[in-house]
């Protein structure tokens, strides 16, 4: 079923009675944006099916583009580091994006990360919607200001709320912190070692949380 331009959303390409696999396959044909052109592929969500924990990114990057893995490259390896300081098991974790294709623009012969719009974030809501729904997590772990606003709304601010465990819509708990891809933008070591640690607090913030339920 094709769209018209001013109504193109991942909500036509939902397959009835949604699971996993069938997300998976119809994700794979998506065009409910733009960003479709000029991926490799649709990257989905892995993990649990049940999963106690989902982790929200923003959008895959260049090697998860490639490999078609979400959460596989730098940033993915050190929320995984993460993960096993703060407690939380990564056999019990779904990770997953807020936009499935990898947007980005040329730099030479490399393809750098660009800020997916509101619009694009938009569009492919039903995707992450759909996610949740199937797995019913206790708890959502949003990673940066992209995921968190793709569920709590363009007002929500991660540096006000970040750390904090809410109650939501969309699981028992909630809670946001940083993108583990904003600690490599750091120049000076230190500063990368002390964002780094902030994130494992909240990790653990979330771990301690989790064993309420």
């Amino acid at each position: 079923m094709r769209a018209k331009a001013t109504e193109r959303s991942a909500k036509l390409f939902i397959p009835e009675k949604p699971s996993l696999p069938k997300l998976r396959k119809a994700a794979s044909g998506c065009t409910g944006c733009d960003l479709y052109k000029r991926a490799t592929q649709t990257i989905f969500g892995e993990g649990p099916p049940k999963a106690t924990v989902m982790f929200v990114g923003e959008q895959p990057g260049d090697q998860e583009d490639q490999s078609g893995k979400p959460f596989v490259g730098p940033a993915g390896k050190l929320l995984d580091k993460a993960m096993v300081e703060a407690g939380i098991p990564r056999n019990e974790v779904y990770v997953t994006n807020a936009v499935k294709h990898f947007k980005w623009e040329p730099r030479g012969k490399r393809r750098l990360h660009a800020k997916p719009s509101a619009r694009e974030v938009g569009a492919c809501r039903p995707w992450l919607e759909a996610e949740i729904a199937v797995v019913k997590p206790k708890m959502i772990i949003c990673l940066g200001a992209t995921a968190a606003q793709a569920l709590m709304g363009p007002a929500f601010k991660v540096t006000k709320e970040r750390g904090k465990v809410l109650q939501t819509q969309w699981a028992p708990a909630l809670l946001a912190t940083l993108h583990p891809s904003s600690i490599f933008r750091h120049p000076d070591p230190a500063e990368r070692e002390k964002a780094y640690a902030s994130l494992v607090e909240d990790l653990k913030l979330a771990a301690k949380a989790l064993q309420a339920f």
